[in-house]
C-alpha cells in the first residue's frame, strides 16, 4: 500500500509539464504503444478463438464425431444397433450413413463431390444440416426419388436450383455390350445448405435407400455416425465403445479428418499470443526508459525530498507511482478498445466487403466464408493482469535507481 505522500508526488510529477519535452514525448508512446498492444492482443485472440468455435460448430457440426463399420461387410440390423449406441453414457445421437466419391455435372460443368447416404429421420441427431437448410427441406429426400441436397457453393458452380436435374457421375464402370460405360445416375436438386464453410464447396446429400441402389448394396448400411457430448472424448469413447460391440468394428473419428485444421488453429492461436505479449512487453519496458530520463530530470527534487527526511522507500514508491500510473491508463484504454474491437470486428468487415464488393475470406480457399470473433472474458482479464504486472516490474529498477540518488552529490553543482 502507497503512502499518500509517494502517492501524491508521484501523480503531480506523472500530470506535471516537464521542461523536458522530449520525456514528455517518451511517456506518450509508452503509453500508446501500451494501449495498441493489449487491443491488438485482445483482437487476435478473439478472432482465433471465434475460428475455433466455428471449427467446433459448424465443421465438426457437418461431419461425423466417430463412426463404426464392419471391416468387410455392410451392417445388417443397423437400427437395434442405433438404439443400443444411443444407450452408452457420453453418445448423444446415432445415425446410418452410405458414402460414395464421384462427380456431379451440370450444365457442362464438372464438380467433384462427396455424396453421402441418409435417413433424413435419423441425421438431425448427429448433425446441424437441418438448421442450415437455405432451399428446400431435408424432409424432402425421400427414398426412390432420388432427389439431392447440394451446398450453396457446389449448387452456385454447377449452375443449379431446385428442380434442376443433375447427374452423378461414379468411379465404376459398367460394361455392356455397346462397350465400357462409367456409371450415372439422374438426381433431381430437392435443397440447399450453407454453413459458411469449405463443405458448402463438396458435400452432397441423398437418401439411404437411394444410396444403397447406387452402390449396390442389397441391403443394411456402411457404417453408424455417431455424436458424442465431448468432442474431445471422441477417439477415446468410440474406441471404448466397439470393445463392448460383438463382431469386430472398425471406428475412426473427426481428428482423423479435420484434426490437423484443429491442431494448426490452436498452435497458430499460441504462437501469435506469445508474439503479442512480447510486443506488450517491449511497450511496457518504454517505461523504463521513461522514468530513468524523468528521474535524471529530478535529481534536485529527489535530493531535497531526501533531505527533509523523505525515505528511501518513499522515493522508490514515488516513481513506482509515476510509472504504474502510465501502465494502468495504457493497459485500460487498450482493454476498453480491444473488447470493441472484438465485438465489432465481424459487422465492420462484413460491411467494408459489402461496400467495397471484396472478400477477404472464400470458403473455397478457407474454411469458412466470413471472419468470426468470440470475445472471451478470462482471455481479456489474462491480458489486462499480465499488462499491469509487467507494467509495474519495469518501475522497479528506475525507482530503485532514484531512491539511491545521495542528495550531497545532487546538489553539488545546483
Amino acid at each position: 500500500m502507497f503512502r499518500p505522500l509517494s502517492l501524491f508526488i508521484g501523480l503531480r510529477y506523472t500530470g506535471a509539464k516537464r521542461r523536458a519535452h522530449f520525456i514528455s514525448f517518451i511517456s506518450t508512446v509508452s503509453m500508446i504503444g501500451l494501449t495498441l498492444g493489449v487491443a491488438v492482443l485482445i483482437l487476435v485472440l478473439s478472432v482465433m478463438n471465434g475460428f475455433d468455435r466455428e471449427l467446433r460448430q459448424r465443421i465438426l457440426g457437418m461431419v461425423p464425431h466417430a463412426t463404426l463399420s464392419l471391416y468387410r461387410n455392410e451392417i445388417q440390423d443397423w437400427q437395434p444397433l442405433i438404439e443400443e449406441l444411443e444407450n452408452q453414457p457420453k453418445v448423444v445421437g446415432a445415425a446410418p450413413y452410405i458414402t460414395a466419391q464421384g462427380m456431379l455435372t451440370s450444365h457442362g460443368v464438372v464438380q467433384g463431390v462427396l455424396v453421402n447416404g441418409i435417413d433424413p429421420a435419423y441425421e438431425p441427431r448427429v448433425s446441424i444440416l437441418g438448421e442450415h437448410m437455405t432451399q428446400g427441406q431435408l424432409n424432402a429426400l425421400q427414398g426412390g426419388e432420388f432427389g439431392i441436397v447440394l451446398g450453396d457453393l457446389l449448387a452456385r458452380s454447377l449452375g443449379v436450383q431446385l428442380g434442376d436435374k443433375i447427374t452423378l457421375v461414379l468411379p465404376e464402370a459398367s460394361i455392356s455390350v455397346a462397350g465400357v460405360f462409367p456409371r450415372l445416375k439422374r438426381f433431381t436438386l430437392v435443397g440447399v445448405f450453407s454453413v459458411g464453410a469449405e463443405l458448402d464447396a463438396s458435400m452432397a446429400y441423398i437418401h439411404l435407400e437411394d444410396a444403397a441402389r447406387i452402390k449396390r448394396i442389397s441391403s443394411g448400411v456402411e457404417g453408424v455416425r455417431l455424436k458424442l457430448d465431448s468432442l474431445f472424448d471422441a477417439p477415446r469413447e468410440v474406441r471404448r465403445i466397439a470393445r463392448t460391440l460383438e463382431g469386430g468394428y472398425r471406428v475412426s473419428d473427426w481428428t482423423r479428418t479435420h484434426g490437423n485444421l484443429f491442431q494448426a488453429i490452436q498452435l497458430e492461436k499460441k504462437m501469435i499470443g506469445l508474439l503479442l505479449f512480447i510486443i506488450v512487453a517491449v511497450a511496457a519496458f518504454n517505461i523504463v526508459s521513461t522514468l530513468v530520463m524523468v528521474v535524471a530530470d529530478k535529481r534536485s527534487d529527489i535530493a531535497i525530498l531526501r533531505t527533509m527526511g523523505a525515505s528511501s522507500g518513499t522515493i522508490m514508491r514515488t516513481f513506482i507511482v509515476q510509472g504504474g500510473y502510465i501502465g494502468c491508463v495504457g493497459t485500460l484504454v487498450g482493454t476498453a478498445l480491444g473488447v470493441v474491437m472484438a465485438l465489432t470486428v465481424t459487422d465492420v468487415v462484413a460491411w467494408i466487403e459489402q461496400v467495397f464488393h471484396i472478400q477477404f475470406l472464400s470458403a473455397e480457399v478457407y474454411f469458412i466464408s466470413y471472419l468470426p470473433s468470440e470475445l472471451r472474458w478470462p482471455d481479456v482479464a489474462v491480458i489486462a493482469l499480465t499488462s499491469l504486472l509487467i507494467s509495474l516490474l519495469a518501475t522497479i529498477y528506475p525507482a530503485y535507481r532514484a531512491s539511491q540518488t545521495k542528495p550531497a552529490e545532487a546538489l553539488r553543482y545546483e
